[in-house]
């Protein structure tokens, strides 16, 4: 994929860059793998906000991607690449010996007419989906799970890939995108390469508009707003924060503040992700 940049023909295409699609091949969706998709604008039952920043924006279709890889041994054909709304990466839509289609996440490389398999005896190439136990070491992989079945949980959106370390006993050592080295029991499964749409971080909105065509909403600063409304608001003029730390709307420490309380799965992270940026 490459950037499209914009000429600045008036104030909102400033700097403003888009992706050009050229790694697309089908503009419609299958549509036996669309779900409809139920907008909430942020709301609960009760119709009160209880998630900010959310409402508007184009309408979007679910598509329903197969993160399992359970057709294990049936060799697939990809059949196009497409966009999907709901996520940074690209999709594949793969067309199976048997006649099922489904889409995968994108792997960098995949082209039309490639072919994919899933299973411990398939090949180290991008698109195929095998357990940890039958991965060289040093592979770059996406869609990795955490629990054996339950479906590639890490590592999927544009540009992302994970590197398996080491293996020991039951469990792999993988390095994640962030940094982290995780221990992932060498039963789960795990796909192939690097996802693809490499270039999506390099993406410029330009204006407001294309904020809102997301579907988010503006945010305004604690500051500009009354002492009723954030524990920051009031004073005269443009006011420090006023307190030690800084704090969210409901008056919980923020901006840096360790929120992690799962100590259940902390054997599991060999290096955490703070250790790795020092």
């Amino acid at each position: 994929m490459s950037v499209k940049i914009y000429k600045p023909t008036t104030p909102g295409q400033r700097n403003m860059t888009g992706p050009l699609f050229d790694e697309i091949t089908k503009g419609k969706p299958e549509k036996s793998l669309l779900v409809s998709k139920t907008r909430r604008g942020g709301r609960n039952v009760y119709g009160r906000i209880t998630v900010r920043h959310q409402g508007g924006g184009n309408r979007q279709k679910i598509r329903i991607v197969d993160f399992r890889r359970d057709k294990i041994g049936v060799p697939a054909k990809v059949a196009a690449i497409e966009y999907d709304p709901n996520r940074s990466a690209r999709l594949a839509l793969l067309s199976y010996a048997d006649g099922e289609k489904r889409y995968i996440i994108a792997p960098q490389g995949l082209k039309v007419g490639d072919e994919v398999m899933a299973g411990a005896t398939a090949e180290i190439r991008p698109g195929n989906c095998l357990p940890i136990s039958s991965i060289p070491v040093g592979t770059l992989v996406h869609n990795v799970e955490l629990s054996e079945g339950f479906g590639g949980q890490l590592v999927r959106s544009a540009g992302a890939a994970a590197q398996l370390l080491a293996k020991e006993g039951e469990y792999a050592q993988v390095r994640m995108p962030s940094g982290e080295v995780r221990l992932i029991r060498q039963k789960c499964t795990a796909c192939i390469g690097q996802v693809g749409n490499l270039e999506h971080s390099q993406i410029k909105l330009g204006k407001a508009g294309h904020k809102r065509h997301l579907g988010i909403r503006p945010s305004v600063r604690g500051t500009a707003m009354t002492p009723r409304d954030h524990p920051h608001g009031g004073g005269e003029g443009r006011s420090p924060v006023g307190m030690a730390g800084p704090k969210s709307p409901w008056g919980k420490p923020t901006l840096g503040y360790k929120t992690r309380k799962n100590k259940r799965t902390q054997k599991y992270i060999v290096r955490s992700r703070q250790a790795a940026k020092r």
